[in-house]
């Protein structure tokens, strides 16, 4: 593939996913053609920008956090609504937005800022075909909770990247909808189940969604590990150090599409049998996080719902 690397100081420093991945990174000009559209129409806000920053700051506190966030009222209510949600179910409410902040941590409130910001991407309802946005954002909710649980139930430690990157891991998807929409419009029309979303985009637009999110991704200051899930959780073997963090929203991605809550419509998803093989899972594993994601999906769903 023809493709120049898409690399940042955020990839090679990273040590989640180490140099390899950004030497690797490659992105086809097509993809980079529309997400140099996306970034001069659409820029991260800078209170997003900012708690971005903080997130990859190892001396940042709490204190700069509820700096940022005094300056966003809208974002400030959200993260009290969040802390007092039944999720964390909390015997006396907070009311002290530096205290949510201290309970929450830098990565739930990085998530929070991220889901606000992408939810806005999707505030304008669209249908044709199969195809809704409200859809594609229920989807990605769902995939962002299930990939969490697992991360969790593999004790791993970076389970609220996990959930970032499950959150974003098809927003090149609404990208394409929003920023090459008569194209995306004519691919849609012509879906069919028996084959791969990836293999239709290359056919009908000469880029992927996973190229296009990685692309943007990296402009908009994601770190390296989302970056990678985003851009190869279709990919059988992605060539990342730890495959793990992309393994997770990969079945969690087609383990939601299985249940009927799809990106685009159809289901389009590969089975992600090395996913499988590299937790270890049996059929009952997969039938109890399948239960248990079911209660947290009703438990969380209300803290999702788009604005009017």
């Amino acid at each position: 593939m023809n493709g120049r690397a898409v690399v940042n100081e955020s990839l090679i420093s990273d040590r989640a996913c180490g140099l390899s991945l950004a030497e690797s990174f490659c992105i086809s000009e097509a993809a980079l053609v529309v997400a140099d559209r996306v970034t001069e129409i659409t820029t991260l806000p800078q209170v997003a920008k900012r708690i971005m920053e903080i997130a990859s700051d190892p001396e940042a506190g709490p204190r700069e956090l509820t700096e940022a966030l005094e300056t966003d009222p809208a974002l400030s209510a959200r993260v009290l609504r969040l802390v007092n949600s039944s999720a964390f179910g909390l015997a006396h409410r907070i009311t002290n937005l530096q205290r949510a902040v201290a309970y929450l941590g830098v990565r739930q409130i990085r998530n929070l800022a991220w889901t606000a910001f992408v939810a806005d991407l999707f505030r304008s309802p669209e249908t044709f075909g199969r195809y809704q946005r409200t859809e594609l954002w229920n989807h990605s909710v769902a995939v962002a909770l299930l990939a969490k649980m697992i991360a969790m139930r593999q004790e791993r430690t970076d389970f609220e990247d996990v959930f970032l990157a499950g959150l974003l891991h098809d927003f090149g998807i609404i990208l394409i909808d929003q920023y090459d929409h008569k194209r995306f419009r004519e691919m849609i029309s012509n879906l069919k189940s028996g084959s791969t979303l990836e293999s239709f985009e290359s056919a009908f637009l000469g880029y992927t969604h996973c190229e296009l999110g990685a692309a943007v991704g990296e402009r908009w200051l994601l770190p390296a590990n989302c970056l990678a899930a985003i851009r190869w959780h279709h990919h059988p073997d992605p060539p990342v150090e730890d495959p793990g963090l992309v393994y997770c929203v990969a079945l969690a991605n087609f383990l939601v599409t299985q249940r009927g809550m799809t990106s685009v419509g159809w289901p389009l998803v590969r089975p992600p049998v090395e996913a499988v093989k590299f937790f270890g899972l049996t059929r009952a594993d997969v039938e109890a996080l399948l239960a248990d994601f079911s209660e947290e999906l009703i438990r969380e769903a209300g803290l999702f719902v788009l604005d009017p």
